[in-house]
Order: structure tokens, then C-alpha cells, then sequence
């Protein structure tokens, strides 16, 4: 089994698919001797099952959604957790975007990118890993990233999270811990064991009392971006 670096844990696992093999790549690690924090190894016939109940999947994709799962099933025992979400990375600071599928957060965090060129890139386009270090909240690219492989293996700090929604005038507002709580929930893995299901509602919590949480609601206009990087960097001007 080969190791790799996931949130800064030491992954070990052995993918034999063409979609994880790629985008993991980037994530191994030389140094082959460390210790590793999770061992990602699918039950005997998880292909086959997860075949039989979605006929529409190859055993390529069931790889890389069941390594995924447990991953961010093993990350809630390390003081993270995976969001639902597109985040982008602006002047070294993560901001998160997150919507039920088909809202437009990756059409939304692609606009910054095209607003800000190099100052900015896609740390994870939809299932970025979030965790605590040294009790600040982080954001870090992984390779599942959904049907986008628009992923980088960095981290940075968390500078806000906004829930999206469509709209078509662009507002946006700080919400509390209290609202997002429910709408972030939503958001992120939820089929866990007793003990998995206790440790996120305790990271969950965590996050939204030491974050700053916006809910937006917006178009697809430049007006959309300068709006939200405004708000959520507290800056006067782009």
C-alpha cells in the first residue's frame, strides 16, 4: 500500500483506477516509512454492491466515491471534517461556497478566479476537507473533488463560508452560528455510526462558533464576485 498526505494526515491505501490514481498523485508521499494516521481498505465486493445499486457507476468511479467516503469518514476522528463546497483561495486565505448540487458555486468561485488571476486558485471545487490545527480552521485540497478534478494539494486558513443560493439581484449577510448550523449540515457527510455522527455535530459546532458565515444570494455577474469578496474579506474596494 502506497502513502500519501490527505489534511495533513498520512493516508495509506492502494487505488488501482485510472481517476484516484491521477488526481492522488499529486498528494503521495516520498518517504515511504511514515506511520499512518488512516488505512483506506474497502470492504471484499464494495464494487460490485455499489455496481448493483447504481448500474450508471464503472468500478473506476466506485473506487474513487468509496475511498472518498471513507476517508472523510476517518477525517471526523481527526478534528475535520469534508463540506460541500467549492473553495477558492484569495491572498492565502480559503473562502468556502457551499449549495445543494447545481446552485453555481463552481460558476461562482470561477468568477473569482477570472477577477483575480494568479492571486487565486480552486483548492477543492467540491468536497474540500476542513479541519482544526492548533485550534484554527483550515480548508485543504484532497483529490475527490467530485466530477471536477480541480484540486491542489494546499491548505489555508478559513476566512468565511457562505451558503449560496440563485437569485437575481446579488445580496449577501452575515448569518449566525444558530442558521448556518442546519444549512451546513446539509452539506456534509451524514450516513455515519453512532460515535462518526457525535464527533461531526462536535466539529460541526466548532466551526460555525469560530467562523465567519455569510448566506448569499446572487447571479452570475461580475457584480456577484466583487460583492462577496467585499463582504467576506472585509476589504473597501477590489
Amino acid at each position: 500500500m502506497a502513502l500519501y498526505r490527505f489534511a495533513g494526515l498520512v493516508v495509506e491505501m492502494s487505488p488501482q483506477y485510472p481517476t484516484l490514481l491521477k488526481q492522488a498523485s499529486p498528494y503521495i508521499l516520498q518517504a515511504q516509512d511514515a506511520k499512518p494516521n488512516i488505512t483506506i481498505r474497502p470492504d471484499e465486493g464494495y464494487i460490485e454492491s455499489i455496481i448493483q445499486a447504481a448500474p450508471y457507476f464503472s468500478a473506476d468511479m466506485a473506487e474513487y466515491c468509496r475511498f472518498g467516503t471513507l476517508f472523510y469518514r476517518a477525517l471526523l476522528a481527526f478534528d475535520g471534517m469534508m463540506l460541500h463546497s467549492s473553495a477558492v483561495v484569495l491572498d492565502q486565505k480559503a473562502y468556502l461556497f457551499s449549495a445543494p448540487s447545481g446552485t453555481g458555486k463552481s460558476t461562482h468561485t470561477s468568477g473569482w478566479i477570472r477577477r483575480f488571476g494568479n492571486r487565486s486558485f480552486i483548492l477543492n471545487d467540491d468536497k474540500p476537507a476542513i479541519r482544526f490545527h492548533n485550534g484554527v480552521l483550515y480548508a485543504y485540497g484532497t483529490p475527490f473533488s467530485g466530477k471536477s478534478d480541480l484540486s491542489r494539494n494546499a491548505m489555508a486558513p478559513v476566512a468565511g463560508i457562505c451558503m449560496l443560493e440563485r437569485g437575481n439581484h446579488n445580496q449577501i449577510k452575515r448569518i449566525s452560528a444558530e442558521q448556518a448550523l442546519t444549512l451546513i449540515y446539509e452539506q456534509t457527510i451524514r450516513r455515519l455510526t453512532r460515535d462518526e455522527g457525535t464527533r461531526m455535530l462536535e466539529t460541526l459546532v466548532k466551526v460555525v462558533c469560530s467562523t465567519p458565515l455569510w448566506k448569499m444570494r446572487c447571479n452570475v455577474s461580475a457584480e456577484a464576485v466583487d460583492l462577496s469578496y467585499r463582504a467576506m474579506s472585509g476589504a473597501a474596494t477590489v
